[in-house]
């Protein structure tokens, strides 16, 4: 990896780590900071897509309750930032992958996919450990 790629790569995280943040201390005004004003959010688990700042902006301030972001690791590569995070909103907790795309220090496209925990079965747990 060449420097610049390091460089790009260490900045894209921390943008992330902002971003998740800004959300944790509900200040979600920062996130303008952070997004182009024409990025797309897509949440493909209840097809939904969220395109520009305007309409990032009504989600989040009409948001019935934010969650508490636990970031678990961060995958990075150029332009390219995936997050795994447990979210928790005080009750229901997911488990979330977010697919970041960058363009010229910002999110450009956000992807995400979350889950609710669910108890393993009890067929495989020869083969498995629980965490």
């Amino acid at each position: 990896m060449d420097e610049k790629t390091v460089d790009e790569t260490t900045a894209n995280e921390k943008v992330v780590n902002r971003l998740i943040a800004c959300i944790n201390d509900r200040q979600v005004a920062i996130m303008d900071e952070l997004f182009h004003d024409d990025a797309i959010m897509h949440w493909p688990q209840s097809g939904e897509l969220v395109r520009g700042a305007e309409n990032r902006r009504g989600i989040y301030n009409a948001f019935p309750q934010l969650p508490t972001i636990t970031p678990r690791r961060l995958t990075s590569g150029g332009e390219l930032v995936v997050a795994e995070a447990l979210l928790d909103y005080g009750g229901p907790k997911y488990e979330t992958v977010f697919i970041f795309e960058f363009r010229e220090g910002k999110i450009a496209r956000e992807t995400a996919y979350w889950s609710e925990a669910f108890d393993a079965p009890q067929w495989r747990a020869q083969w498995v450990e629980k965490i």
